[in-house]
């Protein structure tokens, strides 16, 4: 049987590789067959690492949150012609990401499954928060709407104090200034809040204080800018 291997890439682009071991890039550079979320930025990672085959000469498949599931099933047919890659685009495969029903089906099918080393921005966070990393909770997005994010930030809050337990999650970019007012207008002014940015790249930024500290600060603006978010209530 193939393997389907789970291809992280970097969380931004920078010229040099500080993110991926060079046995990941290797197994890449072997494989003709790959399932991604956007082929335009993954023939772009495909360049930056080597891969010696032209783009045009690589079996692309696209999944993305709108794949449906009977096209996600035929990318478990490529499996029958040789290895297969699934790739992120940026990041872990698989988490926070479309591509777990793939790994599902290829495991349903006798595949083997084989993850790859490199960067995951929700465990470089909690690695770098100081909150408990036994227990953590990824939640991915919160609510858009601002009255229900804020009820489901007391919530987590609530819980966390219940279970020691860190909860983690994110939002889009450009809704970041939004997401931090709502937790330092909501949360009890001791519990810890973690916010990493830009993880890996030359202006990354990581700061983690409790409440009563960021409201004293001056905050910073996260508009555009990739964020994960952590609190944790003891």
């Amino acid at each position: 049987m193939s393997t389907l291997y789970l291809i992280p890439v970097p969380l931004g682009k920078r010229k040099e590789n500080l993110t991926l071991p060079e046995h990941t890039l290797n197994v890449v550079r072997e494989l003709r067959q790959l399932v991604v979320e956007n082929i335009r930025s993954a023939q772009s990672f495909l360049q930056w690492i080597g891969h010696p085959v032209k783009p045009y000469e690589l079996e692309f498949r696209v999944l993305n949150k709108k794949t449906p599931d009977q096209e996600i099933f035929s990318f478990v047919k490529l499996l029958e012609n040789g290895d297969v890659g699934l790739m992120s685009e940026a990041g872990a495969p698989a988490v926070a990401d479309p591509g777990a029903k793939l790994v599902r089906m290829a495991h349903d099918a006798g595949h083997k499954v084989v993850p790859l080393t490199g960067p995951s921005s929700i465990l470089l966070a909690l690695m770098a928060s100081g909150m408990n990393g036994q227990h953590f909770s990824f939640h991915g997005y919160l609510p858009v709407d601002e009255k229900k994010r804020k009820a489901e930030i007391v919530r987590l809050e609530t819980e966390s104090v219940k279970s020691d337990c860190t909860q983690i999650f994110m939002e889009a970019p450009f809704r970041n200034n939004a997401m931090l007012n709502s937790i330092l207008e909501v949360c009890k002014p001791e519990t810890r809040v973690c916010v990493a940015v830009n993880l890996t790249m030359p202006d990354e930024e990581i700061i983690g204080l409790p409440v009563y500290k960021w409201r004293e600060a001056a905050l910073p603006d996260l508009t555009g800018r990739p964020a994960i978010f952590l609190l944790h209530a003891g």
